[in-house]
This record gives structure tokens, sequence and C-alpha cells, in this order.
């Protein structure tokens, strides 16, 4: 990886749940695989096998299901509502974006791909495969490129992140979440959306000058 030139600094962004709707290409797998678009099951259902009227898959189906996160698939996910606005507000304050993915290096391409295309004016994606270690797959290239700020929507990936990073939490639905418990007091605050961090973010700028 190369690191940022800093400006006021870099702010490291997840993609699944702060960028991207990983929901709804989800559900475009899921047609692709079986012929099916799923209906809602619930709208406020964090993980997507609980959102959708899905059932859990094994063997012969669960590989196919697989087959279809291919390179097309990472790179025709949709941005969420109002993160490119948010992107570019934080661009336009002066900081550097990078987009920190916990996602195998195979699809990294495909993942800087489909955030080109959607005009994000973030500089390159690290991908961080997952670890067995108990401490976020993210930690080591938060470690190396010491953004001003981690924002992330799931709660684990900030295990193991330096203390002096601030460290945004996406709460996003609430059904099923992963948000919960004593580690939320290791969050250095919490937002709707990226929207909502990238206005408090620059709000909390002027209010500190």
């Amino acid at each position: 990886m190369n690191r940022a030139q800093k400006t006021k600094g870099v702010i490291a962004l997840d993609a699944d749940g702060v960028l991207l709707d990983y929901h709804a290409s989800y559900a475009l797998a899921w047609q692709m695989a079986f012929g099916v678009l799923p209906a809602i099951k619930d709208p406020l259902a964090y993980w997507p096998i609980d959102r959708w009227d899905v059932q859990r898959l094994t063997g012969n189906e669960l590989e196919r299901f697989r087959q279809c996160f291919d390179e097309e698939f990472w790179s025709t996910i949709p941005a969420l509502p109002g993160a490119l606005e948010a992107c570019h507000m934080l661009k336009d304050a002066g900081y550097h974006l990078v987009c920190v993915s916990a996602l195998k290096e195979a699809h990294r391409l495909s993942r800087l791909q489909n955030i080109r295309d959607h005009g994000f004016p973030i500089a390159d994606v690290i991908a961080t495969e997952q670890n067995d270690t108990g401490i976020s797959p993210k930690s080591k290239a938060l470690n190396y490129l010491q953004p001003v700020a981690f924002v992330d929507d799931y709660l684990p990936y900030f295990r193991g992140v330096p203390a002096d990073i601030h460290m945004a939490l996406i709460t996003r639905e609430p059904n099923g979440t992963p948000n919960i418990g004593d580690e939320l007091n290791n969050v250095s605050s919490s937002h709707s959306d990226l929207l909502d961090f990238a206005k408090w973010w620059i709000r909390r700028e002027h209010d500190i000058q």
C-alpha cells in the first residue's frame, strides 16, 4: 500500500454499510442464483440473511450462491444514500479518503472500480482479509495509515485499533446488530450514516477552531 499524502489527515472508511448498499446486491445475487428476487422480511435487520425472506443454505445450493459473489458483484454494488455527498464534503474540507475493506485481495480492484464508478473521491482501497486473532483485520492497515478517523458499521472491527484514532461507528439497522455491549465504550462517536458523520466531523472541526 502507498502511504497517503496528508493534508488535514487521512480518514479511513469502511465500504459495505458505510459507502455501499451490500443489502441490495445480496438480494440481486440471490436472484441470479435462484431466479427469484427475495421480498423484504425485516427492513430493520442488520444482516442480509435476516433482512430478506430467504432460507439458510447448505451444500450445493450454498456453493451456487457463493459463485455469484464474483467480480461483477463486487464492482456493481450501489452507493448508499448520502454517502457520495459525505465523501465530497470531507474531501473538500481537506481530508484524504481511503477505503479499508474486509474482503479478499482478489476482489480489491473490483471494489476500487465500483467506488470510482460512483464518483467517490477515494484514493485507494485496502483489502484486509479476515483473521482469527480476535482483533480487527483492519488494525494493521490502520496502524500504517494513522488516520485521524476510522468509520465502520461493525463494532468488532474497532478491536485493536490505536486509541488515538477517532473511532466512528455507523449504527444503521438495529435488529440483530452486533453493535452492542461494553465495547461501545471504546467508540469515539456514533452516527446514523456517513453523511451524519461528515456533517458532525466538519462542525466539530469548526467548533475546535
